[in-house]
Formats: structure tokens, C-alpha cells, sequence
């Protein structure tokens, strides 16, 4: 298997798992709001934090858990309050749709939010990722990050722009009621699942 198939795979295997920061592209893409920001913030996100990882910087935040404390208490707070609205909203056939547009920064600054406050971003791209790279030798760890990288904006891309195919089967109110309240329930366990450690 060449090393960025490897990498490629890891990096999906990584990213693909149901968490706030997909739950949130997905929604945004089923909105059709800003979705090229999430998009273009998640996938660039995860392109730099792999690079930091792959570069052996990652190292560092193994020498500082009370930065990793910081940030899964900050991270688990913003997900209880994104889940709690999303429930509020749940209450009301058609929230999601009649809900007012957002801005861009509005909708930017949740995603940048929900990506970096999210200390399983680091533990998964920096530390997981760039330790994996790292074993493939000094020219070999940029192929093998080139692939994870690759995953990532295929993956946010997918999800992204895959929604809007989706967008006419979920037209019913009810349908958006469900979306709301699985976004909710998911952000709200990820928050407990970071809480637990």
C-alpha cells in the first residue's frame, strides 16, 4: 500500500466518526448557509493542525495537559449550550427552516468554535496523525500527510455540498425537528464523552 493511500485512510478513518464538527457541516449544508466557509474553515483547519503534527510539534502538548484540561472544559461548555439550543429548537416544527439566515462570522465563528475547542482535533490530527507520519521517515511523513490531508477536505467537501443533494427528501418540518434533535443529543455527548475523559 503506498504511503499516501495510508495516509489517506487514517485520515478518514479519523475524521469520518460522527462528532460536533460533522453534525455542524452537515446542518449547514441541509441550511445551504455559508456552506463554502465551514467547508473551506473545517478542511483548512485540519490541514494545518496535520502539518503542525507531522512537523513534531505536536510533542509539545504532551508537555502541557493542563492546555488539554483547558481546552476539553471550554470545548465541553460550548457543545452543552450548541446542544441545548438545537433541542430549544427542536420544539417547533419547522425551526430550522423558518429560522433566520446567519451571517457569515456568525456561522464561521461556530465552526472555528467547534474545531478548535475540540481537544479530540488535536489529540487526532496532531498527536495520532503526525506520530503515525513521523514513523515513515523524514520525506515519507509529507506523503503520508498529503494523503490525511486529502481525506479531510474530501470528507468536508462530501458532506458539505452531499447535504444540499438531500435537501429536497428532508422539505417535511418534522424531518428538520429530527435533524435538530440529533444534532443536539450528538453535541451533547460529545460533550459528556470529553467531560469523562
Amino acid at each position: 500500500m503506498s504511503t499516501a493511500l495510508l495516509g489517506f485512510l487514517t485520515g478518514a478513518a479519523l475524521i469520518v466518526a460522527i462528532g460536533a464538527q460533522n453534525a455542524y457541516v452537515l446542518r449547514q449544508g441541509l441550511r445551504r448557509e455559508h456552506v463554502g466557509v465551514v467547508i473551506a474553515i473545517c478542511s483548512s483547519s485540519d490541514v494545518v493542525l496535520i502539518a503542525v503534527g507531522v512537523a513534531g510539534i505536536g510533542g509539545v502538548s504532551g508537555l502541557h495537559p493542563l492546555v488539554l484540561d483547558a481546552l476539553r472544559w471550554a470545548g465541553a461548555a460550548y457543545l452543552v449550550w450548541f446542544g441545548l439550543r438545537s433541542l430549544w429548537s427542536a420544539r417547533h416544527a419547522g425551526a430550522l427552516e423558518a429560522a433566520e439566515p446567519r451571517g457569515a462570522g456568525s456561522v464561521a465563528t461556530t465552526a472555528i468554535a467547534l474545531t478548535w475547542l475540540n481537544p479530540h482535533v488535536y489529540l487526532d490530527t496532531v498527536l495520532l496523525l503526525g506520530s503515525v507520519a513521523n514513523q515513515h521517515g523524514p520525506q515519507g511523513r509529507w506523503v503520508f500527510a498529503s494523503g490525511a490531508m486529502t481525506a479531510s477536505i474530501a470528507w468536508f467537501t462530501s458532506l458539505g455540498l452531499g447535504a444540499r443533494a438531500l435537501a429536497p427528501l428532508l422539505s417535511h418540518p418534522r424531518t428538520w425537528q429530527a435533524l435538530d434533535v440529533i444534532v443536539g443529543l450528538t453535541m451533547l455527548t460529545v460533550a459528556v464523552l470529553l467531560v469523562r475523559g
